[in-house]
């Protein structure tokens, strides 16, 4: 949920609790299940162009649209005044067809940390680590692997991410499992990618799946890239993975819920077993959207993993909180580690509220994947970087044991590495790979 610049040269502003979270003046309306047709509902209450996710996916453009529905997900998003929204809180078909009516939100990636900062803060850091700290890692258990080093570096092989979850030394490769990675798109002509099985849609007007901007295609090689590339280091977690990349972010990096909740369809379509999402809005109050989305993701047997957030500044002493939609109960959220397994600074952490917590832990700092040509490969920071290397850990457990949905979340809970950090911070902990 991090961005090492945005293509428009801007940072967006850091937003706190109390700030009125960024809206389009549309509106998120979940039905119950019941609800036999949406669009009937939808022109009760004076809707007239109600249009499909997949009609609006086929048109390549459903803006202007009252009614934009999502039949799978049993979800709206509409415009209107607040009588139209009255009346779809009342509808005559009984008082339990909408569950919940919220403004439509603007989620965004996270700008990153300045480069001297980031390079101070690093050194720092890894003195300090090599100086002092002498704990246990992943595998010391007996009858485990060897440990390994207390401070994990990028070697001649791997990235210091893959080494720390152990998927470079896991039989598994993501084989036969699809993962959807909705971002700003793919580099679909990216060499390390050559041979593979790779599906793009776009859910930006008037923008192709092409990554314009970099987020994407790093998120997509550090979830799914290759392990022994031709040119460089493996960093990809499930490097024989089949790739969803949508587009649910703009080349300049935000996207609405209505994009955003395309690409949750599109990929529920497609039967993918993992949804990584590295995006996401400084809203504190859980949404009753992506409660219930999360929820009924998991029910069709799918896991979505999100950025638990960068609005930490804790060498402030400002510990952030996790946005949306990685506050909803039924979404991962993910929180970033160093190379010392220590939370990165500006990671996010735990609401008091149900589903305002961190689930896990992942390698977030200074991670080196792929990014769109020419410059082939990129290290930057953020929970953005942290979420793909979950979903790719996940999709490594969908394949070793078949499970999906609620049995995927669980095995990757049981099988993380506990941490010394809060579960405040780092929830269950760092996930590892099947070995």
């Amino acid at each position: 949920m991090i961005d090492p610049d945005r293509r428009d040269g801007t940072t967006p502003p850091r937003r706190g609790p109390d700030q009125p979270p960024e809206t389009t003046g549309r509106y998120v309306v979940v039905f119950a299940q019941e609800v036999p047709d949406l669009a009937t509902v939808l022109r009760s209450a004076g809707m007239t162009e109600v249009v499909t996710a997949r009609e609006a996916r086929e048109a390549g453009d459903a803006l202007g649209a009252d009614a934009l529905v999502f039949p799978t997900l049993h979800v709206a998003v509409v415009s209107g005044d607040a009588n139209r929204m009255a009346a779809l809180r009342t509808p005559s078909e009984g008082p339990n067809t909408v569950l919940s009516v919220s403004p439509e939100l603007v989620h965004h990636i996270r700008p990153d940390v300045p480069a001297d900062y980031v390079t101070g803060y690093r050194d720092g850091v890894v003195d300090l680590s090599e100086r002092l700290l002498a704990r246990p890692a992943p595998g010391a258990e007996p009858g485990q692997p060897a440990p390994p080093p207390p401070y994990y570096r990028d070697d001649d092989k791997f990235t210091w991410g893959l080494n720390a979850v152990q998927a470079s030394t896991s039989p598994y490769s993501g084989k036969g499992v699809r993962v959807a990675v909705l971002d700003t798109g793919f580099d679909l002509q990216h060499p390390d990618f050559a041979g593979r099985t790779v599906s793009s849609q776009s859910f930006i007007p008037g923008e192709t799946a092409q990554d314009g901007h970099g987020h994407g295609t790093h998120c997509v090689g550090t979830s799914c890239g290759p392990r022994t590339p031709a040119e460089g280091r493996g960093y990809g977690v499930a490097h024989e993975a089949e790739i969803y990349a949508g587009k649910v972010l703009s080349n300049e990096g935000s996207g609405t819920d209505a994009q955003v909740l395309a690409g949750i369809e599109w990929a529920l379509e497609n039967k993918c077993a993992v949804i990584s999402m590295s995006l996401g809005s400084d809203e504190p109050q859980v949404s009753p959207a992506y409660t219930v989305v999360g929820q009924r993701a998991l029910e069709q047997g799918a896991l979505i993993v999100a950025a638990a957030g960068n609005n930490a500044s804790r060498v402030q002493g400002e510990v952030g909180f996790v946005g949306v939609p990685a506050n909803s109960p039924y979404i991962m959220a993910t929180g970033a580690l160093t190379q010392q397994l220590d939370i990165a600074f500006f990671s996010a952490r735990s609401l008091p509220v149900r589903g305002g917590h961190v689930d896990l832990a992942a390698p977030g700092w200074q991670v080196y994947s792929s990014w769109p040509m020419p410059e082939r490969h990129n290290t930057i920071s953020g929970t953005s970087m942290a979420t793909p290397h979950v979903a790719g850990v996940a999709a490594l457990w969908a394949e070793a044991t078949g499970f999906r949905g609620r049995d995927l979340w669980s095995v990757l809970a049981q099988e993380s590495y506990r941490l010394l950090a809060p579960s405040a911070d780092v929830g269950s902990g760092l996930p590892l790979a099947p070995q």
